[in-house]
């Protein structure tokens, strides 16, 4: 799967979203070792707390089918579903990608025009791994 092709999936998956207090939408796709796709959106609460962010929905779907390898993720979003600047992924979500990603993961992040590519260690140099814990 193209890069270009994962990111229109994760518009696909932002037509989705539930936003119905904030108003921003976002979708992920989510590309495994195996070549499925594995698609979320956010969705929010009106307890603030309790909402999903798309990316975490996908990596919720994976791991719920049985899989656990992946390659890339592809991220899209914006108000009103209008992609006009990047969205990267929130500082949980790169956390739990983190869990089962390794650190040459990466991130796709598109703004409408432009396509970025991150690894995951870029945007997360110093995650909380199996490591840490006594």
């Amino acid at each position: 799967m193209t890069d270009k092709e994962l990111i229109l999936k994760a518009v696909e998956a932002m037509d989705n979203a539930y936003a119905p207090y904030s108003g921003f939408k976002v979708g992920a796709a989510l590309l495994s070792e195996d070549g499925r796709v594995f698609s979320g959106c956010n969705i929010e609460n009106a307890a603030y707390p309790a909402g999903l962010c798309a990316e975490r929905a996908a990596i919720a779907g994976a791991v719920s089918a049985g899989v656990r390898n992946f390659v890339k993720i592809a991220i899209v979003g914006g108000k009103n579903g209008e992609i006009i600047d990047y969205c990267p992924p929130c500082g949980i979500c790169r956390q739990v990608l983190s869990e089962f990603c390794g650190e040459n993961f990466e991130i796709l992040l598109y703004n409408g025009e432009t396509l970025k590519g991150y690894s995951l260690k870029e945007l997360l140099p110093h995650n909380f791994g199996s490591d840490e814990l006594c």
